[in-house]
């Protein structure tokens, strides 16, 4: 029933990850992006070079990945007051939360994204949310994309899917999942093409791919890619 889907694709590694995902599962995937005023705009240059880059070097996938869509949400940066829309510390706030969290912005890409779903016959949507390692915002949570499918396919009144396939994955397992989507090139595009780093920092590029390494998105990026290279390492110590 379900066989077309559309990524919520931002150009970092989780959605990259998702949508290599989505490509080796279903026969016709499209994505989308918000440009939603973030602080740091340098993903949606990653994300062009990441849908090329699939294109030219994954030939498996090339005939499945179809249209991108670039949304703006500009207004969400305008009436958000957080350290990815503002130049603001990264820290805790009263909330509880770090001041990186968007209120309702996970609300707001998924209900844009069903929207062009609607019109494109997509019936499947497929985003990099995680409740394992992630920052604790509750947009990302389990529950509340269970909720929101349910209130999506009744708003349209038709059948829609939210997949989270790194929901229960912490970083480390991300990355194992690319590398069995993809192998080495795929890990080696993640690492020098998609973006996480908060901070926007494209200089160096280290062992786990570009950032300033001291945010806490490049801390999870980081901490993930060493157990996972560690994890390869210690497989072909063994190997036969």
């Amino acid at each position: 029933m379900h066989d077309a889907a559309l990524v919520l694709f931002s150009g970092g590694q989780d959605s990259t990850t998702c949508l290599a995902w989505a490509l080796d599962r279903y026969a016709r995937v499209e994505t989308i992006g918000f440009d939603y005023g973030q602080r740091h705009a340098v993903e949606l240059t990653c994300r062009t070079q990441v849908l090329a880059r699939l294109r030219q070097e994954f030939p498996q996938w090339k005939d499945r990945l179809g249209m991108d869509h670039l949304l703006d949400l500009s207004l969400l940066g305008q009436i958000s007051d957080t350290a990815l829309t503002q130049d603001k510390a990264i820290e805790m706030s009263a909330a509880g939360l770090p001041t990186t969290f968007v209120p309702g912005r996970n609300l707001l890409f998924f209900n844009f994204a069903a929207t062009v779903a609607y019109r494109r016959g997509l019936t499947v949507l497929v985003g990099g949310m995680c409740e394992t390692d992630y920052s604790g915002y509750p947009d990302c949570r389990d529950n509340t994309l269970k909720a929101l499918q349910v209130a999506i396919s009744l708003g349209l009144a038709a059948p829609v899917v939210i997949e989270t396939p790194l929901m229960w994955l912490d970083k480390a397992a991300t990355w194992q999942l690319s590398h069995a989507l993809g192998g080495t090139p795929l890990v080696d595009l993640i690492r020098s093409d998609t973006h996480t780093c908060y901070l926007g920092e494209r200089g160096e590029l280290h062992d786990w791919g570009h950032g300033c390494g001291a945010c806490p998105a490049c801390e999870l990026r980081q901490r993930g890619y060493r157990a996972f290279a560690a994890g390869q390492a210690a497989r072909s110590e063994v190997a036969p």
